[in-house]
């Protein structure tokens, strides 16, 4: 779909909003009784707004949109992004202040409640980044189909804005399989007492956001499975905001397996990770495997991903291994010491990532403290983030930097 057809959609949607509006706000109470006997009411629109935004429904529920649109302003210094090379450590020191994030969110549901729908709009990017329709009467087994990110580890499935950090871990660039468009089965299967799982089942092109195609006869497959060990459910966000007055938490085991000519994948689509060259059709093929841990508690918050991946290069006949880990907690000190004040939450971050494990010493890791401060919850915070960052390699040593990063979402 071209640029041109994206700015004509979401000025439809902004029309259709405000008509609906002046359509409520004018209309009189006697406008909802038909002038027959009957004395039958018409269908009424009602407006409101909620955690996903401005919303239209009718009284019955059966159409319904939300609304919302989302800023992020980021500022950093020395740089920004991760370092992935020696000579992104040794660039010139630069102050970065930009908007990174600036998102338009549609969704609902039309017909019945279970049928759904959300595209989500990146204006900076100029990407349409998920657009999908889902099928949920039944709990333990529902349908997607469309564009979105994929249900594989939590850290990049939770949203930009409910992180707990200024930016995902240095695991997300080797690791994520990011958006892909295909079809998806998953559902929970909630038994008595801690017999309680969701499960995901995806096939999907395999080539990223924005490829309509598949590049060789090879689909990408993911599963997962997660354990709600205390027999409750775990939102996809990282601070626990809600104070969960019982323990609630996850074991999860995801795996995927794919052959296309990329290596890694981003918002961006399909790419390359370092020391892999531009593939050809079917070039690469990649397996892929974690385990999940997160956990929250009366403000305390944890969340920890082990991940393994083989990329096996099908010209040059070479196999590559990787492997990451990260932990991260997190706790709002005021539930210990009532002089602390209560949006106040701090977090801390270590990860490492070994890009080859046939190479000795050759490792990348992060240590990163956060302060955040909720104004309203996640749709209204202050995020301040120190981080020590190193990259080392067995025949150059080792070149290592800190960074600081102010973020307003």
């Amino acid at each position: 779909m071209s640029k041109k057809l994206y700015t004509i959609a979401i000025t439809s949607i902004f029309l259709l909003t405000i008509d609906a509006n002046l359509f409520c706000l004018n209309k009189k109470p006697s406008d909802n009784i038909q002038s027959d006997s009957s004395s039958t009411k018409e269908e009424t629109i009602k407006i409101g707004y909620g955690s996903k935004g401005f919303e239209l429904s009718t009284a019955n529920g059966n159409y319904k949109l939300q609304l919302q649109s989302r800023l992020q302003f980021r500022y950093a210094y020395p740089f920004d992004t991760d370092p992935v090379t020696f000579s992104d450590f040794q660039e010139e020191n630069t102050q970065t202040f930009k908007i990174n994030r600036a998102r338009l969110k549609v969704g609902g549901n039309v017909f019945q409640p279970w049928i759904k729908y959300y595209w989500e709009y990146d204006f900076p990017g100029t990407n349409l980044l998920d657009f999908r329709l889902m099928l949920e009467k039944f709990e333990f087994i529902k349908l997607k189909v469309g564009q979105w990110k994929i249900h594989y580890n939590r850290e990049r499935i939770i949203s930009s804005g409910k992180q707990q950090t200024v930016e995902r871990s240095i695991l997300t660039r080797p690791f994520t399989i990011d958006r892909q468009q295909g079809v998806s089965f998953y559902g929970r299967l909630k038994g008595k007492s801690i017999a309680d799982f969701n499960y995901w089942f995806s096939v999907l092109t395999g080539t990223g956001r924005g490829s309509r195609s598949n590049d060789d006869t090879h689909l990408m497959f993911m599963s997962r499975l997660q354990w709600n060990v205390f027999g409750r459910e775990l939102a996809f966000t990282s601070s626990d905001t809600k104070y969960h007055e019982k323990p609630t938490g996850l074991i999860a085991i995801a795996g995927v397996t794919n052959r296309s000519p990329y290596t890694r994948f981003s918002t961006g689509g399909g790419g390359q990770l370092e020391g892999f060259e531009s593939g050809d059709p079917g070039q690469y093929r990649v397996n892929q495997f974690l385990i999940e841990t997160a956990f929250m508690f009366k403000g305390l918050s944890w969340q920890q991903e082990f991940h393994w991946k083989e990329i096996n290069d099908k010209v040059n006949t070479e196999i590559t291994t990787l492997i990451g880990n990260y932990v991260q907690l997190g706790y709002f000190f005021h539930y210990l010491w009532k002089e602390i004040p209560k949006p106040l939450e701090t977090a801390f971050r270590f990860a490492i990532y070994n890009p080859d494990r046939s190479t000795i010493g050759d490792n990348r890791h992060e240590y990163s403290f956060n302060i955040n401060w909720f104004f309203k919850e996640h749709l209204n915070k202050l995020t301040a983030e120190i981080s020590y960052l190193d990259l080392q390699r067995s025949l150059s040593g080792v070149v290592s930097g800190w960074r600081f990063r102010l973020l307003w979402d």
